[in-house]
């Protein structure tokens, strides 16, 4: 399971993810400083953890890095969430309080997961064979084939001459 990316890690990796193509140092570090102030060896440093994470890949080019994301942020999101469901001691319990927190749109979302999961409805296999509309014996029966129940006593008796 993944831990947790951090405050930073989180909004370098979303633009990995959004960008979704290998990036470089600067290009990340010019789109950060549009909201923070922030070092070149800062953002240089961060990728370089993520790449000793295993969230990133990187390729030389010159004498620079760039970087692409391994997994999706959807894959991280669902190893986050598996990871605080499996950990729950009445899991069904996590999944209702979980999906009591979801809003319309995010429980219609969860249906189409689940339509996609299942796969396409099949209908059920349809019987071709001709249909045997007698009545089964299943009463038990001797080795000559005679029916051993007893489903009258009394007339049991009167047959036995009892």
């Amino acid at each position: 399971m993944p831990r947790p990316l951090g405050e930073l890690e989180d909004s370098v990796m979303t633009r990995v993810w959004k960008w979704n193509r290998p990036v470089t140092v600067r290009e990340v570090l010019e789109d950060l400083q549009q909201e923070r102030s922030i070092a070149y060896t800062t953002v240089m440093t961060v990728l370089d953890n993520l790449h000793q994470k295993g969230w990133v890949r990187r390729e030389a080019e010159g004498r620079a890095y760039r970087y692409e994301a391994v997994s999706t942020r959807a894959a991280y999101s669902a190893a986050l969430m598996n990871d605080a469901w499996t950990q729950s001691d009445n899991p069904a319990a996590a999944l209702v309080a979980f999906f009591g927190m979801m809003s319309p749109q995010q429980r219609e979302a969860l249906r189409d997961a689940v339509r996609i999961v299942q796969g396409p409805e099949t209908p059920a296999p349809q019987n071709t064979a001709p249909q045997n509309t007698a009545p089964q014996n299943t009463a038990p029966q001797n080795a000559a084939g005679q029916n051993t129940a007893v489903e009258n006593p009394a007339a049991a008796e009167g047959a036995s001459g009892g």
